[in-house]
C-alpha cells in the first residue's frame, strides 16, 4: 500500500484521469473529493461489500427462483401446431363485405 500525506485543497493523480483531491478536514475524519471517468465505479468500501454481498445472494437465489416460474406461464406450442416457431399462424377468418 502507498502511503501519501496530503493537506487540503491537495490533490493525488491515479493514472491520467482519476483525481482525489483533500476537500476538508475535521477532526479524526477527512472529506475527499475523487473525479474520475463516469465508466469507473466508485464505492466506500463498505457500500462496496454490501453490493458484492448482495449480488452473490442473488446468485444463489437463480436455482430456486426458475424452479418456483415453471409452473407461472402456459407451456410452449409443440412445433407441428400451427403458429408455432417456424410455421405461419392460421389464416383469419374473413368477414363478409360492409352494406
Amino acid at each position: 500500500m502507498l502511503v501519501l500525506s496530503r493537506r487540503k485543497d491537495e490533490t493525488i493523480v491515479i493514472g491520467e484521469d482519476i483525481r482525489v483531491t483533500v476537500v476538508d478536514i475535521r477532526g479524526d475524519t477527512v472529506r475527499l473529493g475523487i473525479t474520475a471517468p463516469k465508466s469507473i465505479a466508485v464505492y466506500r468500501q463498505e457500500i462496496y461489500e454490501a453490493i458484492q454481498r448482495e449480488n452473490l445472494e442473488a446468485a444463489g437465489a437463480k436455482a430456486e427462483g426458475l424452479s418456483a416460474l415453471k409452473g407461472a406461464f402456459p407451456p410452449k406450442p409443440p412445433a407441428s401446431a400451427p403458429g408455432a416457431a417456424g410455421q405461419p399462424p392460421p389464416a383469419s377468418p374473413q368477414l363478409p363485405p360492409r352494406k
